[in-house]
């Protein structure tokens, strides 16, 4: 009778010892998942270049990842500008893009849920990034310039997914960015 409590409590503690172990092995493969996105954000795909606000020279780092600050100056773009060569017009936080197809503002990916990713899911975002279309509705309208999307068709899934887990873990940030213009200065 001893010998089979002895056995049942080795039973129960080898289990408990097997679950701790699994949870460990998640927690730091999610860890990995998590360190591997904030170096493709941060070095590979540079998404602060455009989705950080910059104050002067450098990236704002008290606003990264919150994409176009809200009431900054929109730039202005016209035929006259592309007839004479020029093709995009930025401006000063370098957030918000004008050209041929209107103007861009670059979206906040930090996880607040009013006016960043927070509502989105991993789905959305990866279908955003290998279609091109905004919360990866085929349906929706196209990610505009100067983002290169199809860059990002390039990556495999775990890449998508590191920086996916990465946007996740960044500090929320409230920023409505305003709604993309066509070229008659209309949201899409």
């Amino acid at each position: 009778m001893r010998l089979r409590r002895w056995g049942m409590g080795l039973i129960l503690v080898g289990g408990m010892l097997a679950s701790a172990m699994l949870v460990a092995t998640a927690q730091q493969a999610q860890s990995n998942r998590v360190a591997r996105g904030k170096y493709v954000v941060e070095s590979v795909a540079a998404c602060g270049s455009c989705h950080t606000p910059r104050s002067g020279a450098d990236e704002d780092s008290t606003r990264a990842l919150s994409g176009h600050p809200a009431g900054s100056p929109v730039p202005k773009y016209s035929m006259e500008m592309m007839q004479q060569g020029v093709f995009i017009s930025i401006n000063p936080t370098f957030t918000a893009f004008a050209g041929p197809w209107g103007v861009s503002f670059s979206p906040n990916l930090t996880p607040d849920r009013e006016t960043g990713l927070g509502k989105w899911t991993e789905d959305q975002f990866l279908a955003a990034m290998r279609s091109g279309k905004h919360l990866g509705d085929p349906k929706g309208r196209a990610l505009l310039p100067p983002m290169p999307w199809k860059h990002y068709q390039t990556l495999n899934e775990e890449d998508l997914r590191a920086i996916w887990a990465y946007l996740q873990t960044v500090k929320p940030i409230r920023n409505a960015v305003p709604a993309a213009l066509n070229r008659m200065g209309k949201p899409y």
